[in-house]
């Protein structure tokens, strides 16, 4: 089934549940700007292999309300416990790309005991992004305002160039694109609302998840790839697996942010014998 919830605060949550409800549950996290949708795929094969699966539309995305206030992270783990305590999910195996990797690491480091069994992080934002004394390896400030600029002067050409540039490595000399996956990642990107994927920059720039990922002691496993250019590798990947007790960093040489989408038949298998392990 696809449903809503409404948070406290009055906002409107969209998510599928789809699958057998005694099956074990994949609860999948969107990246930034986007959806649910962005899990289609992931979502269909675990169909396939007797899951029950979940995804939801952060705050400000998709088909949830397109909020002005509440885009941080905070607040989108706090619609996230509504959403999880409503369905009453128990060992749930969480898995986020990118922003939603932060939202999985937070969540999963807050979450009431017995509601998560597992957490993936696919080329996520953790442990964080921005550049500082302590953060050396990260990325300027200027970076960031340079995305909050040109979001702001044209989104929609903006969303264009991302989707066909550095998110699935489609800048590449000899990269296969596809321009499906660049009008779908378009689409879903503006079915959300600018000021929540303006104010979302700032969440996934400089949210610092290092003392999450400290208190997570559940199995997880971290796939990165090293041609990431939107999350880059060194600064990402290893440094949230040598901060979780109980993780495995699978490296991926070549492959780009969006590699669950480019490199499905690849990234599949790997989250398959994961969560069977």
């Amino acid at each position: 089934m696809s449903d809503t919830i409404t948070t406290p605060d009055g906002v409107t949550i969209y998510f599928k549940d789809w699958g057998p409800r005694d099956a074990p549950i994949i609860f999948f996290h969107h990246g930034w700007p986007l959806s649910a949708d962005d899990w289609d795929n992931q979502i269909l094969f675990f169909l396939h292999h007797g899951f029950r699966v979940i995804a939801h539309d952060r705050r400000g995305h998709g088909r949830s309300t397109q909020t002005s206030t509440g885009n941080d992270m905070d607040t989108y783990t706090a619609d996230l416990v509504a959403l999880t305590d409503t369905l009453d999910l128990k060992n749930a195996i969480h898995v986020g790309h990118s922003t939603g990797g932060g939202e999985v690491a937070r969540y999963a480091a807050r979450a009431k005991p017995g509601r998560v069994s597992k957490v993936v992080l696919i080329s996520s934002v953790p442990p964080i992004m921005l550049k500082s004394a302590k953060n050396p390896g990260g990325l300027p400030i200027e970076v960031f305002d340079g995305f909050r600029a040109a979001l702001a002067a044209n989104r929609a050409q903006f969303y264009v160039d991302v989707a066909s540039g550095p998110f699935y490595g489609f800048n590449r000399p000899g990269a296969k694109v596809s321009q499906g996956v660049i009008d779908n990642w378009w689409r879903q990107g503006m079915m959300g609302g600018a000021k929540a994927h303006y104010d979302c920059i700032k969440a996934f720039s400089e949210t610092d998840f290092t003392d999450d990922l400290k208190k997570i002691d559940v199995p997880a496993l971290v796939m990165h790839g090293d041609d990431d250019q939107v999350v880059p590798y060194a600064d990402a990947g290893p440094l949230s697996a040598k901060l979780l007790k109980n993780a495995k960093l699978k490296t991926y040489k070549g492959y780009p942010h969006g590699m669950a989408t480019t490199h499905a038949d690849v990234i599949n298998p790997d989250l398959l014998a994961f969560v069977k392990s």
